[in-house]
């Protein structure tokens, strides 16, 4: 079990090479993602032994003609209109929570499929924006990777996605209806680039304050996850 408040150099080289066994065995990269999620909501507890985080979701960007028709007709709800065929898509994979409709990505009400279809429709998502940011990721690499600087935006180690205080923050949508209520106090993202282009992400809504050093910590534990999903780029995505 690990604690935000004192997550260690020795919990990081625990955390890290458990999640990259986590690939061992699965059928697909949904199936690599719910266990995933699955053990950061776990893992990382509180004083009385509950999870400290709220909501644990994966993403990854995936191109709009390759989605099955329900994530497609989600994806044309938030657009007004069906993307072209190979606009990316921020996709959730996996996610598990507090709430019964917070464990399975098919009860999710929303997030489940956003269209990147333009750098403006990107900066009118402020999460998404941010984050996109703090990672260091140029949001048009997102929305259409260029070939030629796959392979070096692949071997890169990116930064995590941080807010120390959610509530009041402009980042952090639904403050009345998610924040608020559920006790969100931080926010922590990170994750990577996949040999495909394709971007990758764990994002934790944690009911406990997270403190900056142990934010900087987490990109490391991208690259263990990167190694336990990317054996399925190319392969088989969704269970």
């Amino acid at each position: 079990m690990y604690d935000y408040s004192r997550f260690s150099d020795a919990d990081l080289k625990e955390c890290g090479p458990n999640l990259a066994a986590l690939g061992g065995g699965a059928s697909s990269m949904e199936d690599v993602a719910n266990k995933i999620v699955s053990y950061l909501y776990e893992n990382i507890t509180d004083s009385s032994g509950g999870s400290a985080n709220a909501l644990v979701r994966f993403y990854k960007t995936h191109p709009y003609d390759q989605l099955d028709q329900g994530l497609q007709g989600f994806a044309q709800g938030i657009l007004g209109s069906a993307p072209s065929d190979d606009t990316n898509c921020l996709t959730m994979l996996a996610t598990m929570g507090d709430n019964d409709d917070w464990k399975s990505r098919s009860k999710s009400n929303g997030h489940r499929a956003i269209p990147l279809a333009s750098a403006d429709m990107v900066a009118g998502i402020p999460m998404t924006s941010r984050l996109l940011t703090q990672f260091g990721l140029d949001v048009g690499s997102v929305i259409r990777p260029d070939p030629m600087l796959i392979g070096d935006m692949s071997a890169k180690t990116y930064n995590t996605f941080y807010v120390p205080e959610a509530v009041g923050s402009p980042y952090i949508p639904a403050q009345d209806d998610f924040v608020i209520p559920n006790g969100i106090k931080s926010v922590l993202g990170f994750g990577g680039v996949l040999s495909s282009g394709e971007l990758f992400m764990v994002i934790m809504f944690s009911k406990a304050s997270i403190p900056a050093d142990v934010a900087g910590k987490f990109s490391d534990i991208g690259a263990s996850v990167k190694e336990a999903v990317e054996p399925f780029v190319g392969n088989k995505v969704f269970a």
